[in-house]
């Protein structure tokens, strides 16, 4: 067959990878390991947010299985004792995929679909999956098109097992190997061109965040799922998309809201998680430039979730480095306190407090307390506490207003039209 069938081969194959509208529903098996520094409850959480991305991606859980390892097997991710086991799960529950937590080499991925006889996918491809989904713009396809060829790069070699390199004589080199380098081209080509598509689409978001003129920016960030699309529609009075899913919002979205007289841009961004695959970081540069030129941010925390902490610190390292440093006024906002419930502990129970024994008072009397006055404690789905969230929004936005129009009487103009009450 000749290298110009294998070439088309290639970009269907590609093509269909890329373009996927849904996948499969399917049953699944989630793989874990867990480093001396993950606790159990750690990894469980872990796992609990793979299944949850599963779900997401209408695949559904049929078993777990965790090792204890130092460090992951660099043949087969797990050892091979553990990979045997779960290939008799897999088996006898006649599952479908194999979904493990962390990134698979594409020699890992390529050992343990030999043994388990099914494919095997690891959280960065999920993640990207699900983002090819849920993309609606042109600017959202891209940049999710961009990651998965990134991602697709290293692991084309799988995709031409078939055509193994022949041992005739000194240096010879068989058609797998010369249609593997024809291949890495045709990807690289694709990827070039993206850069350059997505290169002119951040001039033309930079463009339109010049047009915007000085008005205040205001941010929404935080973890997955934590109803910050939910909180925009209650502080602009518009319909941006809300689900209880992860990534249900991929584009960013911009509106102005009018507090008192005073307007300002509030923008919605992609939500960050665990492991968040570096593709996508790269890719969605413009989209998350959006939190770099804010000049407020609203760091919004699921106080229901049983790892809510963890996720704090997530978001704040992320922040950390897409800021490069730089310290931004932020107002922490723990959302979802009307799903927050905990276990009281028992008089005569010893053993030290968990977080689950701590009551909303008690933990605002922890850490939190140090946020100061920067700290509120909302519900987005029943409006508890959304006028002193409004309150709290309008005096830092008419400080920095203030700062930045210090002789301008724009506060008194009349906006009563646009006005959120």
């Amino acid at each position: 067959m000749s290298i110009g069938c294998f070439c088309l081969g290639l970009l269907i194959f590609v093509k269909q990878m890329i373009e996927k509208k849904e996948i499969d529903t399917g049953k699944a098996v989630l793989v874990g390991i867990a480093t001396p520094e993950v606790s159990d409850f750690e990894m469980t959480d872990n796992l609990d947010e793979l299944a949850f991305l599963a779900e997401t991606a209408s695949i559904k859980e049929e078993g777990r299985f965790v090792q204890r390892l130092d460090t992951p097997n660099g043949a087969t991710f797990v050892g091979k004792g553990k990979l045997d086991e779960i290939a008799d799960f897999t088996r006898q529950k006649q599952i479908d995929i194999a979904l493990f937590d962390d990134e698979l080499s594409p020699t890992q991925q390529r050992n343990i679909e030999k043994i388990l006889g099914i494919p095997a996918m690891d959280r960065t491809s999920l993640i990207l999956d699900i983002f090819a989904r849920r993309a609606r713009t042109a600017h959202a396809k891209t940049q999710v098109e961009m990651a998965q060829y990134q991602y697709l790069l290293p692991r084309l070699t799988r995709m031409w097992t078939h055509l193994e390199r022949q041992r005739g004589g000194l240096n010879m080199r068989g058609p797998g190997e010369t249609q593997l380098e024809t291949d890495r081209r045709i990807v690289l080509d694709k990827i070039a061109r993206l850069k350059e598509e997505l290169q002119h689409i951040d001039r033309q978001k930079e463009q339109q965040r010049k047009h915007r003129g000085k008005m205040v920016r205001v941010a929404l960030v935080g973890y997955t799922n934590v109803g910050k699309s939910t909180l925009m529609n209650l502080l602009s009075k518009s319909t941006v998309f809300a689900e209880n899913k992860l990534f249900a919002t991929l584009d960013t979205t911009v509106r102005k809201v009018v507090l008192h007289n005073l307007p300002f841009l509030l923008s919605d961004t992609v939500g960050f998680i665990r492991k968040l695959p570096t593709q996508l970081v790269k890719s969605f540069k413009s989209t998350l430039d959006e939190v770099i030129e804010a000049d407020l941010i609203i760091h919004v925390v699921d106080l229901s979730h049983p790892n809510f902490e963890q996720q704090f610190n997530v978001v704040n390292e992320t922040l950390a480095e897409l800021l490069e440093g730089e310290k931004k006024p932020t107002l922490t906002l723990f959302n979802k306190i009307d799903a927050f419930t905990y276990t009281p502990k028992e008089d005569d129970d010893l053993t030290p407090k968990q977080r689950e024994n701590y009551s909303l008072i008690e933990l605002q009397e922890t850490w939190m307390a140090h946020l100061g006055d920067n700290c509120l404690f909302v519900s987005a789905a029943t409006g508890d506490g959304i006028d002193g969230l409004k309150a709290k929004l309008y005096e830092m936005v008419k400080r920095i207003h203030i700062t930045r129009y210090p002789y301008n009487d724009f506060l008194f103009e009349d906006y009563s039209d646009l006005a959120v009450e």
